[in-house]
């Protein structure tokens, strides 16, 4: 017998998942920290001792492997100490999902591999179009933002060389796109992937906290169309990674409809807005956006892979489309979603959201983000409130950005002091925050996306970078005089 999944393999396949599931819940339960404080050789090591190339051990000995290898020495993002990125902890009914999506191996590029798949992801699709405010709008789940990204500024160029005669190798020379300069890396990584020039992302003045100024766009654009160039699409942002700020997207739809611009708004961290129950008010002119990315898996908690690029228009996403006989030949009518997405094979990612919204309801999931950020505000007071840090800047949606600042330390050491901080407390696992810098300064910051975080597991968090801190700072009298007759 195999060990392939089939109808001969069902009791082999239940008791292997229970056991799997035993063992990770077990993890779970027996997490102390949210990660294990191995170090990188280490690690190498125990990756370099399996043996790939041999004979196999049996799905009971792999799975215990893995659980000493990798559950062992994995980031836990459920861990109340992770504070680092962009991760959250997942949703029990997504994982239940992804269980059932893995087992049937579902590819959602054509009807005839899919069927209902295919007709749950669009009825899904036409939902959150609907909660974006786009009266028909469509849409392609993806990999994540920076590929949601990608597509949409895909079709942007794709729009702006159909309007304009002559050379298509020309005209993509002198394609612009607008955004601030806090705006996602995969803005500009896009640019490069589709063969823009090297100049043609024009960073816009933005407010001094990172969100894009709409007169200033203005005056972007009409600098770029006086010297020749063709505006593109406009990358508005919806919760910047560091700051956590969202563009003035009312205003910048404005410049937009004014001028017949791409608007492409990037709310893959400020998403969650969209089923906000206090909230909502700061995604108010998204709904004038040609395209969206939104990644369920951040504000969404969901299991990655989970994020989607929504279209106002269902005719853009036919800009992608590639003909292939064996995939949707002309004379087929079936809904194949190959026709909208990069991907051809494609999970049914859409699974999980759509297990997690019946299971708990939009309501929750709003709620449970509109807590991160309640807390990430308690914990800008918190900072702001302590002689030893330096809160520096406020958050709309759930990072916190600060300085450890040890009496007698300058400016200098300060600075020097976010590496060793992040760095000391990567290794012992204990906590896990992130650095960042803003306008020119290094910064520690926290990323809370865990709804069980408390404000009393924060205060833990900094109370371990002060003492870091202090400890590397090594502050003497004497340092101190050093340091400032140096």
């Amino acid at each position: 017998m195999s060990d392939l999944l089939t109808s001969s393999t069902v009791d082999v396949y239940r008791s292997q998942i229970a056991r799997t599931a035993s063992r990770v819940a077990a993890r779970f339960a027996e997490t102390r920290q949210p990660a294990s404080g191995a170090s990188l050789g280490e690690l190498q090591e125990l990756v370099d001792r399996v043996d790939l190339a041999g004979a196999g051990v049996g799905t009971p000995s792999a799975i215990r492997e893995v659980d000493e290898l990798f559950l062992a020495h994995a980031v836990w993002f459920h861990h109340p100490l992770y504070a680092a990125h962009l991760n959250c902890p997942v949703a029990i009914p997504a994982v239940a999902a992804e269980t059932i999506l893995a087992a049937v191996n579902t590819s959602v590029d054509t009807y005839d591999q899919s069927t209902v798949g295919t007709l749950m992801e669009r009825r899904l699709i036409e939902t959150v179009t609907e909660w974006v405010g786009f009266a028909a709008g469509d849409g392609i789940f993806t990999s994540g933002g920076t590929q949601s990204n990608f597509h949409a500024l895909f079709l942007a160029r794709e729009a702006a060389l159909a309007e304009i005669e002559g050379s298509r190798t020309a005209t993509i020379a002198r394609l612009v796109v607008f955004t601030a300069a806090s705006s996602h890396f995969s803005v500009g990584k896009s640019s490069l992937l589709l063969g823009l020039a090297d100049d043609a992302v024009v960073e816009v003045a933005d407010d001094g906290e990172g969100r894009m100024l709409p007169a200033e766009l203005d005056a972007a654009v009409s600098a770029a169309v006086a010297d020749g160039r063709v505006p593109m699409a406009v990358v508005a942002t919806a919760g910047t990674t560091d700051r956590g700020v969202i563009d003035d997207l009312a205003g910048i739809a404005a410049v937009c409809d004014a001028r017949g611009l791409w608007l492409h708004v990037d709310a893959a961290y400020g998403g969650g807005l969209l089923l906000s129950s206090r909230r909502r008010h700061l995604l108010d002119g998204i709904e004038r956006a040609r395209s969206v990315t939104v990644d369920f898996h951040k504000s969404f908690f969901q299991p990655v892979s989970s994020s989607s690029l929504l279209v106002r228009d269902p005719r853009d996403l036919a800009a992608g489309a590639w003909h292939a006989d064996y995939l949707n030949p002309l004379e087929n009518h079936e809904p194949n979603q190959v026709d909208k997405s990069l991907q051809t094979t494609r999970r049914f990612d859409a699974l999980k959201l759509w297990v997690t919204l019946r299971s708990m309801g939009a309501a929750q999931i709003g709620a449970l983000f509109d807590a991160v950020i309640d807390l990430a505000a308690d914990a800008g007071d918190l900072v702001e409130a302590d002689p030893e840090l330096e809160l520096i800047a406020r958050t709309q949606l759930s990072t916190v950005l600060f300085r450890v600042c040890p009496e007698g330390a300058s400016p200098l050491m300060q600075d020097e002091l976010v590496a060793g901080v992040r760095r000391v407390l990567f290794e012992s696992g204990r906590a896990l925050v992130a650095k960042t810098v803003i306008d020119g300064r290094p910064c520690l910051k926290l990323t809370l996306l865990n709804p069980d975080t408390t404000l009393d597991d924060v205060r833990e968090i900094l109370e371990m970078v002060k003492d870091t801190a202090t400890a590397l700072a090594g502050i003497s009298p004497d340092l101190v005089a050093a340091e400032a007759s140096a």
